[in-house]
């Protein structure tokens, strides 16, 4: 018995995922749950469990490809002991899955259908139909058309798979007002993917295709490739890009785009801080099991000031300003291969022990990829700590779609003026880069006033 190998989806707005490299080769034999493939999405790296024990007899995906959910990347041969233990995973695992990109059904008898699924061909119709027209929605083309609406209003399977795309394109493209269906998607059976909407707002910010002759549409504009950086004969070695630096190159650019950035740095005297961590790092260690560093003492200092000040804890979406009841703070977590910034959730509800109990396990699972979708969403806040590497301060970017994020500097003793008196004191640069289009500077800087007072002051509770 053969037991399909799927792409899966990690998370709700996921529709795609890069299989970044194979752990086992054909022929190799695999048990229940062994890591098998790596992937690379939009939220996450992760390391791919086998649905079933047997034998990896077939690899349909390559490294490297990208594929929609629920494409077929390999298969599993098992013997009769694992059929049953097979039938025991998950229900999309057994069955030949559906590609997601496929387009509904078509609403005319003459509308072309699609082929079959991965042969990336269609079956002929007698006559070319004349493109039908549907009316556009209402409020601009950023009110991106879905599938079943455009059914009802005569709209090809041509058009159908132009506005076929996922939550996180339709979000961009509404952002930047860009009407999907004159987009020329390269995703299967045409679908818009992030990339082609990235690159038709680098090219100029396309609204529509222009109509070609016979009424065809022609592609999207693109960005034009920059030369290369390196003459001829130099001495250089040229790698491509990992699948999750594209994604991090990707989002960093759509967020240079969105937001106005503007940063404010304040200096703190980190002295109380360090003293209580000093006083309690043993009991803390016994009791807890994981160090007590500076990170929970900032995560809480920021989630008092995020409490005082809820418009830097909240998002924009179009003209309206929504605001998060709940304060998740995500921590960068520097990787060998990239970053990635697993989510605190409800941090506001937390002790200190508990965010330290939480950061420490988010990053060691970040580091060996065994984080999960939902523990890289829904962040409202975010915090960086490149002084772990010696940065005094930097400009961090915003992590789309929050509004601000908190840089941490190395903390340094330095001589500084206490009291009218010369000391020594550990110092540290917090910088907090926001998005000027929602928040103003005096705010900016009454929320980094408040986040200082906090450390400055040490009044943290229940420590150990």
């Amino acid at each position: 018995m053969r037991v399909d190998v799927i792409m899966p989806q990690m998370g709700e707005s996921i529709a795609e995922g890069t299989l970044t490299r194979w752990l086992k080769k054909p022929g190799d034999k695999v048990a229940r749950d062994e890591p098998i493939f790596e992937i690379s999405t939009d939220k996450v790296d992760a390391e791919i469990p086998s649905p079933a024990a047997g034998t990896l007899v077939d690899i349909k995906v390559q490294e490297g490809q990208t594929v929609p959910i629920n494409t077929v990347v390999a298969q599993i041969e098992t013997e009769a002991s694992a059929v049953a233990a097979a039938g025991k995973t998950a229900p999309s695992a057994a069955p030949e899955a559906k590609p997601a990109a496929a387009p509904p059904p078509a609403p005319k008898p003459a509308a072309v259908a699609p082929g079959t699924p991965g042969d990336g061909k269609e079956r002929a119709r007698p006559a070319p139909a004349p493109p039908a027209t549907y009316a556009a929605p209402a409020g601009g083309a950023g009110n991106v058309p879905r599938a079943a609406s455009l059914i009802g209003q005569g709209a090809t399977v041509e058009d159908l798979r132009r506005v076929r795309s996922s939550p996180v394109v339709r979000k961009i493209a509404q952002e930047h007002s860009i009407d999907i269906s004159g987009l020329q998607g390269t995703g299967v059976s045409g679908r818009v993917t992030k990339r082609d909407i990235l690159e038709a707002i680098e090219g100029g910010g396309a609204r529509a295709a222009a109509p070609a002759p016979g009424g065809a549409t022609a592609p999207a504009v693109r960005a034009a490739t920059p030369a290369p950086v390196f003459a001829p004969g130099e001495r250089v070695t040229v790698v491509p890009m990992s699948a999750m630096r594209k994604k991090i190159a990707e989002h960093m650019l759509m967020s240079r785009r969105t937001s106005a950035h503007v940063t404010t740095v304040f200096e703190v005297d980190m002295g109380r801080v360090m003293k209580l961590r000093a006083e309690h790092q043993q009991a803390f260690m016994e009791r807890h099991g994981v160090k007590l560093t500076p990170t929970p003492f900032m995560v809480k200092a920021a989630v008092e000031a995020l409490k005082a000040y809820p418009v830097v804890n909240a998002s924009i979406d179009g003209d309206n300003i929504v605001y998060k009841k709940d304060i998740n703070i995500g921590i960068a977590v520097a990787l060998d291969w990239g970053l990635i910034v697993p989510v605190v959730k409800h941090a506001d509800d937390m002790s200190l022990s508990g965010i330290a109990k939480t950061v420490t396990d988010l990053a060691e699972r970040a580091r060996s990829k065994r984080l999960t979708p939902n523990e890289v969403q829904d962040g409202t806040f975010t915090i960086t700590n490149p002084g772990i590497f010696g940065s005094l301060f930097g400009t961090p970017i915003i992590n789309q779609p929050q509004v601000a994020i908190l840089g941490v500097g190395a903390i340094q003793k330095r001589v500084v003026v206490v009291d009218d008196a010369i000391a020594i004191r550990p110092m540290v640069f917090l910088d907090l880069s926001f998005d000027h289009r929602l928040i103003d500077g005096a705010v900016a800087d009454q929320f980094m006033a408040h986040l200082k007072a906090t450390l400055q002051e040490g009044k943290f509770t229940e420590i150990v």
